[in-house]
Protein backbone atom coordinates (compact mmCIF):
# COMPACT_ATOMS: atom_id res chain seq x y z
CA UNK A 1 0.00 0.00 0.00
CA UNK A 2 1.64 3.56 -1.37
CA UNK A 3 0.69 6.86 0.82
CA UNK A 4 0.57 10.16 -0.36
CA UNK A 5 4.33 11.72 -0.61
CA UNK A 6 5.67 7.88 -1.78
CA UNK A 7 8.39 8.01 -4.50
CA UNK A 8 7.76 4.52 -6.44
CA UNK A 9 8.64 3.65 -9.57
CA UNK A 10 5.48 2.83 -12.00
CA UNK A 11 5.97 0.63 -15.18
CA UNK A 12 7.44 2.60 -18.23
CA UNK A 13 6.72 5.70 -16.88
CA UNK A 14 9.41 5.81 -14.49
CA UNK A 15 10.21 7.83 -11.13
CA UNK A 16 6.43 9.11 -9.92
CA UNK A 17 5.21 11.19 -6.49
CA UNK A 18 2.25 9.63 -5.33
CA UNK A 19 0.70 13.18 -5.04
CA UNK A 20 -2.94 12.24 -3.69
CA UNK A 21 -5.50 9.68 -3.24
CA UNK A 22 -9.00 11.02 -5.01
CA UNK A 23 -12.37 9.21 -5.62
CA UNK A 24 -13.83 9.49 -8.57
CA UNK A 25 -17.09 8.62 -10.16
CA UNK A 26 -17.57 5.64 -12.20
CA UNK A 27 -20.50 4.76 -13.80
CA UNK A 28 -23.35 5.02 -10.44
CA UNK A 29 -20.07 4.11 -7.98
CA UNK A 30 -16.99 6.26 -6.11
CA UNK A 31 -13.49 4.54 -7.14
CA UNK A 32 -10.64 5.66 -5.44
CA UNK A 33 -7.63 5.92 -7.57
CA UNK A 34 -3.89 7.01 -6.44
CA UNK A 35 -2.46 10.50 -8.45
CA UNK A 36 0.80 9.67 -9.84
CA UNK A 37 3.06 12.51 -11.33
CA UNK A 38 5.98 11.53 -12.85
CA UNK A 39 9.02 13.54 -11.21
CA UNK A 40 10.82 13.95 -14.60
CA UNK A 41 7.85 14.82 -17.01
CA UNK A 42 5.79 17.95 -14.89
CA UNK A 43 3.24 17.74 -17.45
CA UNK A 44 1.59 13.93 -17.11
CA UNK A 45 -0.68 13.12 -14.70
CA UNK A 46 -1.16 9.35 -13.76
CA UNK A 47 -4.54 8.28 -12.24
CA UNK A 48 -4.19 4.49 -10.87
CA UNK A 49 -6.98 2.60 -9.58
CA UNK A 50 -6.75 1.50 -5.97
CA UNK A 51 -8.50 -1.59 -6.48
CA UNK A 52 -6.86 -3.07 -9.98
CA UNK A 53 -4.47 -5.11 -8.57
CA UNK A 54 -2.42 -5.71 -12.23
CA UNK A 55 -2.17 -1.74 -12.10
CA UNK A 56 -1.19 -1.39 -8.61
CA UNK A 57 1.46 -4.19 -8.95
CA UNK A 58 3.15 -2.57 -11.13
CA UNK A 59 3.84 0.47 -8.36
CA UNK A 60 7.44 -0.84 -7.39
CA UNK A 61 9.34 1.07 -4.34
CA UNK A 62 12.37 2.47 -5.71
CA UNK A 63 15.77 1.05 -4.63
CA UNK A 64 18.30 2.61 -2.14
CA UNK A 65 21.59 4.04 -3.27
CA UNK A 66 23.12 0.63 -1.97
CA UNK A 67 20.91 -1.76 -4.19
CA UNK A 68 21.73 0.58 -6.98
CA UNK A 69 25.55 0.29 -6.92
CA UNK A 70 25.33 -3.59 -6.34
CA UNK A 71 23.12 -3.53 -9.14
CA UNK A 72 25.69 -1.74 -10.89
CA UNK A 73 28.36 -3.92 -9.62
CA UNK A 74 26.61 -6.74 -10.87
CA UNK A 75 25.98 -5.57 -14.58
CA UNK A 76 29.53 -7.34 -16.04
CA UNK A 77 28.05 -10.46 -14.94
CA UNK A 78 24.55 -10.43 -16.64
CA UNK A 79 23.99 -12.71 -19.32
CA UNK A 80 22.93 -10.86 -22.87
CA UNK A 81 18.85 -10.94 -23.94
CA UNK A 82 19.45 -11.15 -27.61
CA UNK A 83 17.26 -12.88 -29.71
CA UNK A 84 17.70 -13.49 -33.40
CA UNK A 85 14.65 -13.20 -34.89
CA UNK A 86 13.40 -9.92 -34.79
CA UNK A 87 9.34 -10.05 -34.25
CA UNK A 88 10.31 -12.55 -31.21
CA UNK A 89 12.63 -9.73 -29.86
CA UNK A 90 10.85 -6.78 -30.14
CA UNK A 91 7.89 -9.05 -28.20
CA UNK A 92 10.26 -10.19 -25.34
CA UNK A 93 12.22 -6.64 -25.19
CA UNK A 94 8.24 -5.24 -25.19
CA UNK A 95 7.54 -7.80 -22.06
CA UNK A 96 10.84 -7.10 -20.47
CA UNK A 97 9.94 -2.62 -20.67
CA UNK A 98 6.12 -3.32 -19.40
CA UNK A 99 7.63 -5.63 -17.10
CA UNK A 100 9.59 -2.75 -15.36
CA UNK A 101 12.09 -5.86 -13.96
CA UNK A 102 15.37 -4.16 -13.29
CA UNK A 103 16.95 -6.44 -13.88
CA UNK A 104 16.16 -7.76 -16.97
CA UNK A 105 16.00 -3.50 -18.01
CA UNK A 106 20.02 -4.27 -17.36
CA UNK A 107 19.78 -7.22 -19.41
CA UNK A 108 18.10 -5.88 -22.26
CA UNK A 109 20.81 -2.46 -22.10
CA UNK A 110 23.39 -4.37 -21.96
CA UNK A 111 22.67 -6.33 -24.88
CA UNK A 112 21.64 -3.76 -27.22
CA UNK A 113 25.17 -2.06 -26.47
CA UNK A 114 26.93 -5.05 -26.83
CA UNK A 115 24.88 -5.38 -30.46
CA UNK A 116 25.56 -1.74 -31.33
CA UNK A 117 29.09 -1.92 -30.46
CA UNK A 118 28.63 -5.39 -33.06
CA UNK A 119 27.37 -3.41 -36.16
CA UNK A 120 29.51 -0.28 -35.18
CA UNK A 121 32.20 -2.06 -36.63
CA UNK A 122 30.92 -3.66 -39.42
CA UNK A 123 29.90 0.41 -40.46
CA UNK A 124 26.42 -0.18 -39.92
CA UNK A 125 23.53 1.46 -37.38
CA UNK A 126 21.69 -0.48 -34.77
CA UNK A 127 18.19 -1.44 -35.88
CA UNK A 128 15.38 1.62 -35.87
CA UNK A 129 13.36 -0.87 -32.86
CA UNK A 130 16.67 -1.80 -31.10
CA UNK A 131 17.77 1.65 -30.54
CA UNK A 132 14.29 2.87 -29.57
CA UNK A 133 13.67 -0.34 -26.86
CA UNK A 134 17.61 0.90 -25.67
CA UNK A 135 16.81 4.76 -25.23
CA UNK A 136 13.31 3.47 -23.45
CA UNK A 137 15.37 0.72 -21.15
CA UNK A 138 18.09 3.43 -20.08
CA UNK A 139 15.20 6.34 -19.83
CA UNK A 140 13.48 4.09 -16.94
CA UNK A 141 16.65 2.85 -15.47
CA UNK A 142 18.34 5.86 -15.36
CA UNK A 143 16.06 8.24 -13.89
CA UNK A 144 15.35 5.90 -11.17
CA UNK A 145 19.23 5.76 -10.49
CA UNK A 146 19.95 9.98 -11.33
CA UNK A 147 16.66 10.50 -8.86
CA UNK A 148 18.06 8.19 -5.70
CA UNK A 149 21.56 9.17 -6.27
CA UNK A 150 21.11 12.78 -6.84
CA UNK A 151 22.58 13.07 -10.05
CA UNK A 152 21.48 14.85 -13.52
CA UNK A 153 20.54 12.04 -15.94
CA UNK A 154 23.19 12.13 -18.42
CA UNK A 155 25.95 11.02 -15.52
CA UNK A 156 23.96 7.94 -14.95
CA UNK A 157 26.23 6.35 -17.70
CA UNK A 158 29.74 7.48 -16.95
CA UNK A 159 28.73 6.90 -13.25
CA UNK A 160 28.21 3.10 -14.44
CA UNK A 161 31.20 2.64 -16.61
CA UNK A 162 33.22 4.21 -13.84
CA UNK A 163 31.83 1.72 -11.18
CA UNK A 164 32.54 -1.23 -13.30
CA UNK A 165 35.70 -0.54 -14.54
CA UNK A 166 36.34 0.35 -10.90
CA UNK A 167 35.34 -3.47 -9.87
CA UNK A 168 37.38 -4.69 -12.75
CA UNK A 169 40.39 -3.35 -11.07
Amino acid sequence: MVKNNDTVLYGVHGVCKVSDTVKKRVGKEDKEYYVLRPVFDQTTVLYVPTWNEQLTAKLRRILSAEEIYAMIRSMPDEELLWVENENDRKRIYQEALVSGEREQLVRLIKTLHVRQQKRLEQKKALLLSDERFMKEAERILYEEFAYVLKIDRDQVLPLIMQEIQVEEK
